[in-house]
């Protein structure tokens, strides 16, 4: 039998043995350890960003993750958006870069090939808000004729700076689809006009001089006052094929500055405002 002190001294042992072979196991991912000091960031106030992180596209969840902790904003809109690509996305927002969000999905077609999952249960594909507030009254609305694919908007009250705003996110029917995305913004242009205070992210697929859009600039400005519907408008690409498709609208907030940010990981830009609310 074993003394008292030989029964420590294995004790011991056993417990410096798993000490030694933690410190050398693999990192396990993001999630492995906690964070340094230097990577805890706060989100900016007042700066709401849209962007179409383009699906099916095999991009860097990590990458994109990077790109976004790289401005912070607030409040961020994605189109394109796969319930399982949003998640990581979150994660390694909080565990690489200390920015914690707030999540409500819009997901308005179960799509394999856009999103993979089993053939008897895809993965959800459509908007997704991330907000560093809470968020409520979520709405999901899907257009009554989507075009080509099932399009919707997801809308939710949270706050931008310190004030409560309504927050739309959409993305409007594809490319040579007019009379399908005229129908689309008077649906969006509906529900926007209920509210006095209002942001609305998003993709059109169109370019600002398109006709669809005229009714819905009747009650929400461009935050990009130099952009308009005409010659004399300057509007900057936010797409690789060099077309301004995505937009930041306002309805009683102000901008006080844009900003489009080109990127690796999407076929569309990153689209920043920052608004005095």
């Amino acid at each position: 039998m074993l003394g008292r002190n030989t029964r420590w001294f294995v004790g011991a042992l056993a417990v410096v043995c798993l000490l030694v072979v933690g410190r050398g196991a693999p990192d396990d991912g993001p999630a492995a350890g906690p964070l340094r000091a230097d990577s805890v960031k706060h989100v900016v106030p007042n700066r709401v960003m849209t962007w179409n992180i383009c699906n099916p596209c095999r991009e860097s969840n990590a990458d994109r993750a990077a790109e976004i902790a790289a401005y912070a904003p607030q409040v961020i809109g994605l189109q394109e958006a796969c319930v399982r690509d949003v998640e990581q996305l979150r994660d390694y927002l909080k565990t690489r870069h200390g920015l914690v969000y707030h999540v409500e999905y819009g997901s308005v077609l179960r799509n394999r090939g856009r999103c993979g999952g089993w053939p008897w249960n895809p993965g959800g594909f459509g908007q997704a808000l991330l907000s560093a507030a809470p968020m409520t009254d979520r709405v999901l609305v899907e257009y009554p004729d989507g075009g080509s694919e099932d399009r919707g908007y997801l809308a939710v009250t949270t706050r931008v700076g310190d004030r409560s705003v309504r927050v739309f996110n959409t993305h409007l029917a594809q490319r040579r689809q007019e009379a399908v995305r005229a129908g689309q913004t008077a649906v969006l242009a509906a529900a926007v006009g209920r509210y006095d205070r209002a942001v609305v992210l998003g993709d059109f697929n169109a370019v600002p001089d398109t006709p669809e859009l005229d009714s819905f600039r009747e009650l929400a400005a461009d935050a990009d006052p130099g952009c308009r519907p005409s010659p004399a408008g300057r509007c900057e690409p936010t797409t690789d094929w060099d077309s301004k498709f995505d937009y930041v609208f306002l309805r009683g907030i102000t901008p006080l500055r844009h900003r489009v940010h080109p990127t690796a990981y999407s076929d569309h830009h990153m689209l920043l405002a920052d608004l005095r609310t």
